[in-house]
This record gives C-alpha cells, structure tokens and sequence, in this order.
C-alpha cells in the first residue's frame, strides 16, 4: 500500500469513528453547521402541531439515518470487509510502534 493510499484509508477510518462516536452518543454535537435544505411543509406542520423542540428533534433522526447510511457505505468503499478493517487497523498500531 502506497503513503497515499494508506493516508485515505486513514481519513476514512477516522471520520468513520467518528460517526460512531457521533451516532452511539446521543447527545448533541459540538459543531452545527447550518443551513440545511428541509421540506418547507415538514417543518411548518411539524412547527405548528409539535412545536420547534420536536422539529429539531425529528431533523436530526433524519440527519442520523442519513449519516448512518452514508457511512455503511463509506466503509464498503474504503474497507469492504471487516477482515480488511482489521488488517488497516493493525497495520496503523505497526506504524505508530514505529
């Protein structure tokens, strides 16, 4: 494996943890970027008969579904196997011992 190839598969292992991280703990997170495109309708019926608390808390089951997808398939492209996850992962721990 090239220093190229090893360097993205190591952003991708990362932000994957990351999303772990993110989608285990269901607290919020400490970086919001916003705006995010919603169906005008889904917000104001949710607004109007549920209140913004429960307009926030429904956008973001839908931003963790999304990113819960998103991520499933970052994995296969990057990793496609837990047997290569595992064979990056200890190729890493060689390298930090190094």
């Amino acid at each position: 494996m090239d220093e190229g190839e090893y360097k993205r598969k190591y952003a991708n292992l990362r932000i994957l943890k990351s999303v772990q991280e993110y989608l285990k703990d269901d607290t919020k997170a400490p970086t919001a970027v916003y705006p995010i495109n919603v169906p005008d309708d889904l917000l104001y019926q949710i607004l109007q008969h549920q209140g913004p608390e429960k307009a926030d808390e429904v956008i973001h089951r839908i931003f963790k579904i999304g990113l819960t997808i998103w991520s499933e398939q970052l994995y296969k492209e990057a990793f496609g196997s837990e047997e290569s996850l595992k064979a990056f992962i200890d190729l890493v721990k060689k390298k930090n011992k190094e």
